[in-house]
């Protein structure tokens, strides 16, 4: 063979091996296809927050005194979903201008309206799109708009909403923020049976997560909302952890109210609950404050909560 035959059968040769190195490896007939790994969901960033009602004649501490720090904090975090606590109608409004991209849904406590305290939930709308949403009063009478119930000396309620990812509309949860009575024990109690009761029925087998003032501290061997809450479902019950807890071991420091003085003596009575389908990955007590002013009475609590990969 001549030397140009010998070039012109080379070249087609050269042409097929760098073909079978760009389409890489072979994949054998175990290996898994793109379709069939596991799909991480982005982690879920939860914020509770007891805003301190504006109408409050607190003084030096009066809402439009520290508003812009409570937002402030608020966007630091980055909540994909922030539960409020006594947010009236004005706070709501303020917060919506004040952290563009997210929606919120609430009513007042005192007519299913606006009128009264509610327990707002703000969401993310480039990641969410909700599915479903109400709120239930924590009386005897739970569809009764201002009902009060057992020895409550207020109102109470709990609004959810079902939040869909607009990235996979399969995955979704049901989210709960809510205010238990500051004076009424037994109605605390029967709040957290009721709440449990109420979120078997709306959940389903969708993921849960609770946040909120539940104005008890969160220790399970106390009688009260906390036992009647955590890691005490029936087989096949509501089961809810404590984030903040599967993190930290208990210790001194860890109250959330401190009446403007920003002290961290007494109980943990702010808290985010979630089912097992979620990892808390990260869980703190915020306490930002800025130049001796803070932004509520209440810390705000945050966790980081993460589900495990699935399947397509």
């Amino acid at each position: 063979m001549t030397t140009n035959s010998c070039r012109r059968a080379f070249l087609p040769a050269l042409a097929l091996i760098a073909l079978c190195a760009l389409a890489g490896p072979a994949r054998t007939a175990d290996a898994p296809t793109a379709a069939a790994l596991p799909v991480a969901a982005p982690d879920l960033r939860v914020m509770s927050f007891n805003l301190r009602y504006a109408t409050a004649p607190d003084g030096d501490n009066a809402w439009d005194r520290r508003r812009d720090l409570l937002a402030e904090t608020i966007r630091a975090f980055g909540p994909d979903v922030l539960g409020t606590q006594e947010c009236l109608a004005e706070q709501a409004a303020f917060l919506q201008a004040a952290l563009p991209g997210y929606a919120w849904v609430g009513v007042g406590r005192d007519d299913g309206n606006l009128a009264g305290e509610m327990c707002a939930v703000f969401y993310r709308e480039d990641r969410f799109v909700p599915a479903g949403q109400g709120t239930f009063w924590l009386s005897e009478t739970p569809d009764v708009a201002g009902s009060r119930g057992w020895d409550a000396a207020l109102p109470r309620i709990a609004t959810w909403v079902r939040l869909r990812e607009r990235s996979d509309s399969t995955q979704a949860f049901v989210f709960v923020d809510t205010h238990f009575d500051h004076l009424g024990a037994e109605a605390r109690t029967a709040s957290g049976r009721l709440l449990r009761q109420r979120l078997q029925a709306l959940a389903g087998k969708a993921p849960v997560v609770i946040v909120g003032d539940f104005n008890a501290p969160a220790d399970a061997a106390l009688p009260g909302p906390y036992a009647a809450l955590v890691d005490t479902a029936a087989a096949g019950g509501l089961i809810l952890r404590d984030a903040y807890r599967a993190l930290h071991a208990p210790a001194p420091g860890e109250g959330t109210f401190h009446g403007f003085g920003g002290g961290r003596d007494g109980q943990r009575i702010d808290w985010v609950l979630a089912t097992p389908a979620w990892a808390p990955v990260a869980a703190e007590i915020d306490r930002t404050a800025r130049e001796g002013r803070l932004p509520s009475d209440h810390f705000p609590m945050t966790a980081v909560l993460r589900r495990p990969p699935r399947a397509h």
